[in-house]
């Protein structure tokens, strides 16, 4: 190959291919300059960091091996790929991460044609990299899928799921099993290597064949003693017998940042012949080659802009308390009150404000790992003998266990208390993780009681509320980021349910809030009243059960209704237009104009510039209330 100064390997890789010429030592010098161009984005952008410093000489590795993109690699989650990012032409746009207009933080299909399959959410790859597998089985090509997945995700039932599926399909498939928390086995060092490349070779899965076939002529009680010894023997040595008994061949462990280790080994099964598909172990360190991401692995998981010489993280100045601290702490002041009252979490007890519930009282606290859907039925468990659960999910991973909460939680009728963290518009992470479809999802439940609270000072009434009510479900949803600054209880009081509130009087215009919009709606009305037009200013509180009441008041006395909610269509709104209909209040000529979440994933952006995209910001609450009066040369454009 052509001469490469030493120093700048990187540069010479546009694409996967210009590194399969390298010799190893030069893999391993591409590996070095890979992980300190990833450290410089991320400490210019913020984002992922740990994961994927872990995982850049497995990067290096399967980009050198298999044939990429014919040979399809998968992701899981895809919060791991910066390298993979750098290496298949990105790189110069990697200081773009999770901006508006740049690329992804995770995998994405029409990114690049070396993203076959696009992830946000855990535990999907298997699932994915088997319907591909089976595809090229159907259409006769010889292409291999890899579909590499953390042991985090493998706490999650679909991954199980496609792993019980692929062992008896018979389809040829390469799962790479990351595991950067030594939850599964620690490394073991030369000796576990060298097994790896012995159990991996096809001399040793040939002879295996041999003897499996001699002993299938064996009388019957010695042909099983024959399996039961070579099934102990394999897995006293590496450890694989849950995935020998799902039909997976195991390779490892095996260290996954010594590439004279990993590259045998996957040569050994990409070369492989055997249909059956395989696993290989993997163990590798979260934050690899950045000191402060090694000594603090979950700090540095998901991270702001830093300082690369100290790790120190940029703080943002804030004004008020976010919401998630906010519900941390309301929900440990509850239970200090109340010993029923039971936290459940899915892999996230910093993320949801948990993790000081869990140091106040541990024996009421239970993460369950990647497993929303256990997670609510488990919860509705705890509701049948008396406990009081607030299962505390992000509300796009609620969406992973919509089933169990209609078929476990509400057709029942349980107690269980919902807290939605990040519902509403989420940022940086873009449209895998925005909070769109809770409220549509939810309100069209029999018998769930729905909030969605104005402020941080609201959250802490409605942690309150939920802990009182104790004959049906119940949810409350709030968004990312900072309160408002409002004076904070120093104890929530229980709301009355279905009972919202009205903030200002008007006279022809009123505005009718679900949530933290409710800010945008005062603006918008202190600009309708500098038109002349003093607007009413209502919170609802609650999605369901609806304040017919406060409703009816409001159709009846105003010319104009304006709904806002930051949700998708089929939520807070439709409800109100539902009523509203049945009643026979829009036959009088009420003028009413829903404010939803467009009917679009939007992706990432600054979340001031995704709610002007949604068009949820006042400017287009006044252009709402102008239009439906006719004042149209009064009003802002429509949204994009």
């Amino acid at each position: 190959m052509t001469e490469i100064v030493k120093g700048a390997l990187l540069d010479h890789v546009n694409q996967p291919a210009d590194l399969r010429g390298f010799s190893l030592e030069q893999l391993k010098q591409l590996c070095d300059e890979v992980r300190a161009e990833m450290i410089d984005a991320v400490s210019r952008t913020g984002g992922h960091l740990g994961a994927g410093l872990g995982v850049v000489e497995l990067t290096v590795a399967l980009h050198y091996v298999f044939n990429t993109p014919d040979d399809r690699l998968i992701w899981d989650v895809g919060h791991q790929c910066y390298p993979h990012k750098l290496i298949t032409g990105r790189r110069s746009r990697i200081r773009t991460l999770r901006q508006g207009g740049g690329l992804s933080g995770f995998t994405k299909r029409d990114e690049s044609i070396y993203d076959p399959f696009g992830a946000g959410h855990s535990s999907t790859s298997i699932s994915a990299g088997l319907g591909m597998a089976v595809a090229q089985n159907l259409d006769g090509r010889d292409n291999k899928v890899i579909c590499v997945i953390g042991d985090g995700s493998m706490s999650a039932g679909q991954a199980y799921e496609a792993m019980n599926n692929a062992g008896a399909s018979g389809s040829r498939l390469i799962v790479i099993l990351n595991d950067n928390d030594m939850s599964i086995a620690p490394p073991v060092g030369a000796m576990s290597a060298y097994l790896s490349r012995v159990v991996s070779s096809p001399s040793f899965r040939s002879i295996r064949h041999v003897a499996k076939e001699m002993v299938a002529h064996l009388p019957g009680p010695l042909e099983r003693a024959a399996k039961h010894i070579d099934e102990y023997a394999r897995g006293m040595i590496t450890g694989g017998t849950l995935f020998e008994e799902l039909g997976f061949y195991y390779v490892g462990p095996i260290d996954g940042h010594k590439l004279e280790h990993l590259v045998p080994v996957l040569k050994n099964v990409r070369d492989s012949e055997d249909p059956k598909p395989i696993l290989v172990h993997m163990v590798t360190q979260k934050g690899r080659g950045y000191i402060p991401a090694e000594q603090a692995p979950d700090k540095y998981h998901g991270v702001s802009k830093f300082d690369v010489i100290t790790g120190a993280q940029a703080k943002p100045k804030t004004s008020a308390p976010d919401y998630t601290s906010v519900y941390g702490i309301a929900i440990a002041d509850v239970a200090a009150r109340d010993d029923r009252i039971v936290a459940i979490t899915a892999a996230m007890p910093s993320g949801t404000g948990l993790d000081r519930f869990a140091e106040r009282f541990p024996d009421r606290f239970f993460d369950v790992g990647i497993a929303e859907q256990h997670a609510v039925t488990f919860a509705a468990g705890l509701a049948c003998e008396g406990f009081k659960p607030f299962t505390t999910l992000y509300s796009t991973f609620l969406q992973r266990a919509y089933d169990q909460v209609v078929h476990d939680v509400a057709l029942q009728r349980l107690p269980v208390r919902f807290a939605i963290d990040r519902a509403g518009l989420v940022g940086a992470d873009g449209a895998t993780h925005h909070g769109a479809f809770d409220l549509a999802n939810l309100c069209g439940l029999p018998g769930f009681v729905v909030m969605a609270p104005a402020d941080e000072a609201e959250l802490v009434h409605m942690v309150a509320t939920a802990a009182m009510i104790d004959d049906r479900p119940s949810a409350f949803r709030y968004p990312r980021g900072e309160g408002t600054g409002v004076p904070l209880p120093a104890h929530g009081v229980p709301l009355e349910i279905g009972r919202g509130r009205i903030l200002r009087e008007g006279t022809s215009v009123a505005l009718l809030s679900l949530g933290t919009r409710l800010a945008e709606c005062l603006l918008a009305a202190d600009d309708l009243a500098a038109h002349g037009l003093p607007a009413t200013v209502a919170d609802a509180r609650f999605a369901k059960p609806l304040d017919e009441e406060m409703i009816r008041n409001l159709a009846t006395s105003h010319e104009v209704l304006v709904i806002v909610e930051e949700g998708m269509v089929g939520g807070f709104s439709s409800l109100v237009l539902h009523f509203l209909a049945r009643a026979g209040l829009l036959d009088g000529g009420l003028k009413v104009r829903p404010l939803t979440l467009p009917d679009a994933f939007i992706e990432q952006e600054t979340p001031k510039a995704q709610l002007e995209m949604a068009g949820l910001t006042a400017p287009f609450i006044v252009a709402a209330a102008l239009s439906a009066l006719g004042k149209n040369d009064l009003a802002v454009p429509a949204r994009a």
